[in-house]
């Protein structure tokens, strides 16, 4: 009953979606509050309740595949669940997530402007169904 974690960082938000036990489709999960929760229990949480076995994290480069300042404080983050998770990690170029995550939440007819964390969690599904996809 194992699973992939999907996590989209940010400074304020981090996005997280579930793969299914299978590992054939993710879904949003939940967001969590970067700056109010205590991340590292959160994620032990989480981790532990859904037997996580991989995460699989966004990565952000511009759109002529260079770093940009989100990629330091994600590479910051990375080193974070390595230090603190005995789980292999997995970076996917996140690039256009965001747009396609409001795009996929207007389509389903949910209103945008006030649902940032919706847009979280729907952006780490999207770059966890990319990984799950690269998989298949």
């Amino acid at each position: 009953m194992s699973r992939f974690l999907g996590i989209d960082y940010g400074d304020s938000r981090i996005g997280l979606a579930l793969s299914d036990p299978m590992k054939i489709i993710g879904k949003p999960f939940k967001t969590l509050d970067n700056k109010k929760n205590d991340i590292l229990n959160e994620l032990r949480l989480i981790v532990q309740k859904n037997e996580v076995i991989r995460f699989v994290v966004g990565y952000p480069i511009n759109m002529k595949g260079e770093n940009t300042p989100q990629t330091k404080k994600v590479d910051d983050f990375i080193i974070f669940l390595e230090k603190n998770f005995d789980l292999p990690i997995s970076k996917i170029d996140e690039r256009l997530s965001s747009v396609s995550a409001i795009n996929s939440l207007i389509i389903q007819g949910v209103k945008t402007g006030h649902n940032k964390s919706k847009i979280d969690d729907t952006s780490a599904a999207i770059i966890l169904q990319e990984f799950l996809d690269q998989k298949a």
